[in-house]
This record gives structure tokens, sequence and C-alpha cells, in this order.
């Protein structure tokens, strides 16, 4: 069974290998640039971490980052619909598994042996490809000091995604028995179940730290123009980001010493002069009268309103890895379970 099973993946197998070395041959051929145009960035700025030359370092290299990065980001939505959704529902549809079956092979030992064979693939696969692009991009995120920005493309979650996508692939593909709406089903399942994790389980991990930042005035500005759809407010104040290097920032408010947060109101009754009249105009230098008068207006809105911030810390990072990836292993195994359920009780 354990041939058959090898057998059957081998042009799978192989189309992996290739696209893995592909990706091998691009870092190789490139992190010894980034390498060398870091350390020339570094030896310019010294310790200042805004200096100019390391941000045009990182942005300068930013369109292949995002490249090597979105392969890590789809390569376990493309395990899950192409390894795991035909996994048993092209068996299915083939008739296939009755053949297997009548072999003295029970319905269990055919699925464990399938899902080793294809488990162990993708576990290979994704953990050498996200240790390429983590070993690669690692001038870059040290340039960029925003670990969390690429949280989804580093170390250990991407083979948690990929464990996940396989089951989730596999478990529809068992109860749609058609291939194709189960691989379809797959793409939206991973999306849908991604999103629900970044947004809502991945927060629990930690409580987040606080902290509060005095208004600058000479580097908070007023925007305008917002969505109210979208729940951006028509025109706000704008403080700096917070200087918190390696930080995930969850909220940044500018409130008052009771918490209470700055309203149109209040900003309007303290700076009646700010935002009057530029609607319209192109962008371009800010005139010194209005520079003057944002300046003036923070100013006195700092004797009663801070920046409030809370951010969960850079040294929390491989706490939120393991935790994700503990998440997505838990969901994995309950997914594989049901799928052992379905089979031994209806075969498919």
């Amino acid at each position: 069974m354990i041939r058959l099973a090898l057998r059957q993946f081998r042009a799978s197998a192989w189309t992996a290998a290739i696209g893995l070395l592909a990706v091998a041959a691009l870092v190789l051929a490139t992190r010894s640039h980034l390498v060398a145009a870091a350390a020339a960035a570094q030896r310019a700025c010294g310790d200042d971490p805004d200096c100019p030359a390391l941000l045009t370092f990182v942005h300068g290299n930013a369109p292949l980052s995002t490249a090597v990065g979105l392969i890590v980001l789809v390569t376990p939505a493309l395990i899950g619909a192409f390894w795991g959704a035909p996994m048993v529902a092209r068996e299915v549809e083939t008739g296939t598994h009755r053949l297997v079956w009548t072999q003295s092979i029970s319905r269990t030992r055919w699925l464990t042996v399938k899902l080793g064979v294809v488990g162990a693939a993708t576990v290979v696969l994704t953990g050498l490809l996200s240790l390429l692009v983590t070993w690669w991009a690692e001038p870059l995120d040290k340039a960029a000091a925003a670990v969390y920005g690429t949280f989804d493309q580093r170390d250990l979650v991407p083979v948690g995604y990929a464990m996940f996508a396989l089951a989730i692939g596999l478990t529809l593909g068992l109860a749609t028995r058609r291939t194709l709406p189960a691989m379809a089903l797959t793409f939206g399942g991973v999306l849908a179940v991604r999103i629900a994790v970044t947004s809502r389980i991945r927060p629990l991990a930690a409580t987040p730290e606080k902290t509060a930042f005095a208004l600058d005035p000479d580097r908070t500005g007023y925007g305008s123009g917002g969505n109210i759809l979208l729940g951006i407010p028509k025109a706000s104040l704008q403080p700096p980001p917070p200087d918190l290097p390696n930080a995930w920032v969850r909220s940044a408010d500018v409130v008052d010493g009771a918490g209470k947060p700055l309203t149109d109101a209040v900003f309007r009754s303290t700076c009646p002069t700010v935002g009057q009249g530029g609607g319209g105009k192109a962008a371009g230098p800010v005139p010194a009268e209005a520079a003057q008068q944002m300046h003036d207006c923070v100013v006195r809105l700092g004797q009663t309103y801070h920046q409030a911030v809370a951010y969960q810390p850079g040294d929390r990072y491989w706490t939120f890895q393991w935790w994700e990836f503990g998440v997505y292993a838990g969901i994995t195994a309950v997914l594989c379970a049901y799928a052992f359920h379905r089979l031994r009780r209806h075969g498919g």
C-alpha cells in the first residue's frame, strides 16, 4: 500500500521539488546582493533606525520581497486544493477505491497511508520553503524592524497553514465526492479560516502592552477625506506612527487623561482654523502659515491629550508563532478525525 501511494503521488512530488528548486535558485542568486546592500545601508546609518538609506534599501527590494512572500502565502492553499481535495474525491469519482478495499486493505489503513505520504511531503516542502525564505529575507526584516508585518510568511506558521489546508481539502473531497468542487471550496475555506484566525484568534495569544506618547507638534498632522462606509472619520488628527520597532500595534488613539477620545467638536473648538479652505487643492508643500497653525493646535491639544498605544512587543514573536501553529495543528487534527470517521461510516 505504501508503494502504491508513493507511485500515485510521484508526479505531484516531482512538481513540488522542481518548484522548490526554482525558489532556492532565486534565493541563492539574490541573497548576496541583499546582504551587501544591507551592510552598506547600515554603515551609512549607524544607529539611526529612521535613516533614509535603510528606508531606501527596504523599499527598493520590496517588489522582490513581496513576490517571494506571496509564494509562501499561496503554497498552502495550492497544497490543499491539488493534494488534499483529490486524495479521496478522485478515487471515489473513478471508482478505484472499491478495488483497493477488496484487496484485504481496510479503509482506515488506506487513508492512513495516503495521508501519511502526502502529509509528510507537505511538512517537508513547506518547512524547507519557509526556511529558505526566512533566511533570505533576514537582512530586509532586520532593516524594516517590523517582524509582524511578514508573520505569515516566516518560520513555523506556514507549515501549520499547509497542514490545515491539506486536511480541509481532504475533508471537502470526502464531503463532495467531486474533485473540482472540492478544490474550489478548499481555496475558499482556507481563505475564510485564515482571515478568521488572523483577526479573531491570533490576538488572544497574549494581552497587549500599553504605553503613551506625547503629541509631537512638529510631526502630527491633520487628515481629511475618509470613508464613512469603512468607518474612517472624515477628518482626524494624525500623529506619527509610534516609535516601537518590531511591535505589532493593535491601536493608537488620541485620548485625554480619562481615556476619552478626541472628538471633532473639541478639535474644532480648540483649532478652528485648521483644515479650513484646503479642500480640493492638489497635494504640495504646506504653506508656512498653515504649518504654524497646525503646530500651535497640537501644542494646545497636547496639554490635555496624548497618544495611547496598545501593542504586542517584538519579543513575543515566537509566542505568537507557536500559538498560531498550535491552533492550526488542532484544527488539522479535528478535520482528520472527522475524515476517518466519515470514511469508516459512509465510505467517503
